[in-house]
């Protein structure tokens, strides 16, 4: 019987690969100009760490997260997020000692256990940043600007930034009693879901995405109304930071983000192309994150993006570049006595960057030729006994349809040439 891969997970195949490695690419080029260094986390942590820093209430603690107890029976999770875990190894390796500022950057799997739609897997992959030790409000303008930078960078368009402040917990205090005075006389008309969370965290109630749940809350009083001083001053540094970056954004205040422990400015980037789920980018302030992870009080605040939702958005953008994985020269070998002079040849203009495919198997030179065609080769290579002889090569551009002898000495010139 079959074994395919499990539901919620896909395999990324050579074609796949290469737009992948180039969306990596333009990223990664964005993160080296902003001077952020790159962290690579375990893919499994401590079940802990994610509860006490995602939160227990969330729908990923509660719902999604892959937990399994090892061989000593520790309680181990896949890392459904990054956050936390660059969090703990800030902590561990005690980074702050470094530098005044910490700014990481990470690219890689992660892993939730929920239903798989279009954009959306139960292994994913994501990359984002963290800045560790600056509460300035102009660190959440740059990072707001970064990540927008990334999209412009990769040619996109129709895209929003949605901003907000959730407060701190102080203010956000005052807010969560008035949410509550205003929704607990209809909670019994609100999804199961929405339920739960007017006792756990009513905060999440404003992010629910049900019709009957979002009416009720259109009338809600506004977390904005609610702020404290310092948490206004902080929001209305940041838009004027994003005003003079020339940042377009607009202010939602449902804007809650689905994890416990963002604090103040919260955002997200969106493509109206992709429905219902259509953030491509989220992210926020946490200042209370690195306190609950064990460490003590520092400001923090970062954003992630999903690679498969971003390349959904290239494609229906028509943004995608045409990348071809085909070899520029196929080397053709004719009967036995060239074959080492034809290996030697391969490995020589693979040491000159020349993307280069060898016959192996010794098949008719027609039977070559026909894979050396759907492999889209740029340039085939002849190499048989009499041009062994010769110390020559029949060197035949596919394009053109045209060929001739090339000596040996000379070939890597010529093919750079007719690779042009």
């Amino acid at each position: 019987m079959k074994i395919n891969a499990p539901k919620g997970t896909q395999d990324i195949l050579p074609e796949q690969a290469l737009i992948w490695q180039w969306v990596e690419k333009q990223v990664r080029e964005v993160f080296r100009v902003y001077n952020y260094g790159e962290v690579r986390t375990p893919i499994f942590e401590h079940t802990e760490l994610f509860a006490r820093g995602i939160g227990e209430t969330t729908d990923i603690v509660e719902k999604e997260m892959y937990t399994f107890l090892d061989q000593g029976g520790r309680s181990i999770t896949l890392r459904p997020e990054g956050t936390a875990s660059v969090v703990r190894a800030f902590l561990e390796h005690n980074l702050a000692a470094k530098t005044g500022v910490t700014k990481l950057f990470y690219f890689g799997p992660m892993f939730r256990q929920e239903k798989p739609q279009a954009g959306r897997f139960r292994q994913f992959h994501q990359f984002g940043v963290e800045v560790l030790g600056e509460n300035s409000p102009l660190i959440d303008a740059e990072v707001i600007a970064m990540a927008t930078e990334i999209y412009r960078r990769l040619g996109l368009d129709a895209l929003e930034v949605r901003l907000n402040s959730v407060g701190c917990p102080v203010c956000r205090a005052n807010y969560r009693q008035a949410l509550l005075d205003h929704l607990t006389p209809r909670s019994g008309e609100l999804c199961a879901s929405c339920q739960r969370r007017l006792v756990q965290n009513p905060l999440r109630v404003l992010d629910c995405k049900s019709p009957v749940c979002q009416g009720i809350t259109a009338e809600a009083p506004q977390l904005d109304q609610y702020l404290c001083e310092d948490c206004a001053s902080h929001f209305a540094a940041v838009r004027r930071y994003l005003d003079a970056m020339g940042v377009v954004y607009m202010i939602d205040s449902r804007l809650v983000r689905g994890l416990d422990y963002y604090t103040k400015t919260v955002f997200e980037v969106v493509y109206q192309g992709l429905g219902a789920q259509n953030a491509v980018c989220g992210g926020g302030r946490y200042d209370g994150l690195v306190q609950q992870c064990g460490g003590p009080p520092t400001p923090g605040i970062g954003f992630a993006a999903g690679v498969e939702r971003l390349i959904i958005t290239l494609e229906k953008q028509g943004k995608l570049p045409e990348l071809s994985g085909a070899p520029q020269v196929y080397l053709s070998v004719l009967g036995d006595a060239p074959k080492l002079k034809a290996f030697e040849i391969a490995q020589n203009l693979r040491a000159q960057g020349i993307r280069t495919e060898l016959e192996y198997a010794g098949r008719s030179l027609k039977a070559q030729m026909k894979t050396a065609d759907k492999l889209n080769a740029a340039l085939v290579l002849i190499l048989g006994e009499d041009e062994l002889a010769r110390e020559t090569i029949v060197l035949r551009n596919m394009k053109k349809g045209e060929q001739r002898e090339v000596p040996w000495r000379e070939l890597v010139t010529v093919i750079q040439e007719e690779l042009g």
